[in-house]
């Protein structure tokens, strides 16, 4: 289970993930600069902790390196909200808790990812009703995988 990251820590690895591409500590300062004085040492220092605690991997780049996420920030986000569900001795009464502080977006987010996961559990057969409102496949009785033709 991944420790939260501390404050700084966050702030650089929000960047990181945003930007969805290898970066270099001067990048990530100059962002950081516009909302707070920080120095170009320590926004080193904080991706070589963050390379050590495995959050980045890093490529060498002439004389400076250049980080990248080794996971998403949905990937971080549910393992801390795995590690919170498990360590409760009432994981049913914890996600209620949980749901009844949700706002309706996040529970209608919610249930859509529910409705997700159990679509990948159970998936359409091609006679379904849910395959047959695909016009590819009502014209293709053999399914969307076959194409007339091919």
């Amino acid at each position: 289970m991944p420790r939260p990251l501390g404050e700084l820590e966050d702030a650089v690895m929000t960047r990181v993930w945003k930007w969805n591409r290898p970066v270099t500590v001067r990048e990530v300062l100059e962002d950081l600069q516009q909302e707070r004085s920080i120095a170009y040492t320590t926004v080193m220092t904080v991706l070589d902790n963050l390379h050590q605690k495995g959050w980045v991997r890093r490529e060498a780049e002439g004389r400076a390196y250049r980080y990248e996420a080794v996971s998403t920030r949905a990937a971080y986000s549910a393992a801390l909200m795995n590690e919170a569900w498990s360590q409760s001795d009432n994981p049913a009464a914890a996600l209620v808790a949980f749901f009844g502080m949700m706002s309706p977006q996040q529970r209608e987010a919610l249930s859509d990812a529910v409705r997700m996961v159990e679509s990948h559990e159970n998936p359409a057969s091609p006679a379904s009703p849910a395959n047959q409102a695909n016009p590819e496949n009502r014209a293709n009785p053999d399914g969307p995988d076959r194409v007339a033709g091919r």
